[in-house]
Order: C-alpha cells, then sequence, then structure tokens
C-alpha cells in the first residue's frame, strides 16, 4: 500500500476514534451523575435525548475536523468518507434497534451525520 492511502487510512480512524471517544466518555459520565439512562434508554426525557443528539452531531464535527486536518490531501473528501462511514454505521443501528424507542434519536443523528463532516471539513479547510 501507498504511504498516502495509509495516512488515508489513519486520519479517518483517528478521526473515528475521537467522536467515539468523546461520545463514549460523556455517556459514561452522564449516567454515572445520573442524568441519563441507557436502559431503557426512553426513560430520558426529550430535552436530554435532545442533548444527546446535540453532542453526539458536535463530537461527529470534531471528529471529521480532525480526518480533514490529518488527510495528507482532499481533507473535506476525508471529512465526508467519515461522515459515509457515520450515516452507514447508524443506519444498521437503526435497524438493529427498530424495536427500541425513541426511532427518532437514530433518525435525527443519521440526518445530522453528513451536514456536521461537511462543518468539520469546513472548518479544517479554512484558513
Amino acid at each position: 500500500m501507498k504511504k498516502e492511502t495509509l495516512k488515508s487510512i489513519g486520519a479517518v480512524i483517528a478521526g473515528f476514534a475521537l467522536l467515539v471517544i468523546l461520545s463514549m466518555t460523556t455517556d459514561i459520565i452522564l449516567e454515572k451523575a445520573g442524568v441519563m439512562k441507557t436502559e431503557p434508554f426512553v426513560d430520558n426525557p426529550v430535552w436530554l435525548i435532545a442533548i444527546i443528539i446535540l453532542y453526539r452531531t458536535t463530537f461527529n464535527t470534531f471528529g471529521c475536523y480532525l480526518t480533514a486536518r490529518l488527510a495528507p490531501n482532499k481533507p473535506m473528501k476525508h471529512a465526508i468518507i467519515l461522515g459515509i462511514i457515520g450515516v452507514v454505521l447508524t443506519i444498521v443501528g437503526l435497524i438493529a434497534m427498530w424495536d427500541i424507542p425513541p426511532r427518532w434519536y437514530p433518525i435525527s443523528l443519521i440526518v445530522l451525520t453528513l451536514p456536521a463532516a461537511w462543518l468539520g471539513g469546513k472548518m479544517a479547510t479554512k484558513k
């Protein structure tokens, strides 16, 4: 494999790792503090689920920003690739957990993932 290809893969993995670590850490903190319930998730108030959507979307933006910054070339393309990976994984999660409400939660994440990826890529390319 070319060195540039490895750098591209590394950039996407780094951005993905960042957004997963930030999301999981925040979830754990909120759960340990007694603010958020993971089982059953639907027992959380709507305002809290909206905040969860907001911070996950923000973390997606950060992850795509990092991916674009680390990309050896075409930073926006790398950010969008990470966004597409996020959309696919979120769709898989929606399908796997279709019986678990609220369905609007993963659907909203799906809708917001690509705009967050674009924003992260755009922020990284601004000079």
